[in-house]
């Protein structure tokens, strides 16, 4: 099994940790970034999942 992939955002630099979810908005851990809502935002900055970029 492949560990789940970090991403970061190219506006403000938040990293969306799949290990950690995003628990404000409701995310719980384990949730791979391709299955967050579509409308999901960076909670830092508002961007959309369109403005992150996986990290190796």
């Amino acid at each position: 099994m492949c560990a789940l992939k970090r991403y970061r955002c190219t506006i403000c630099g938040h990293i969306y940790d799949p290990a950690v979810g995003d628990p404000d908005t409701g995310v719980p851990a384990g949730t791979a970034f391709e299955r967050l809502p579509e409308d999901w935002c960076c909670p830092d900055c508002g961007a959309t999942k369109a403005d992150f970029v996986p990290m190796e």
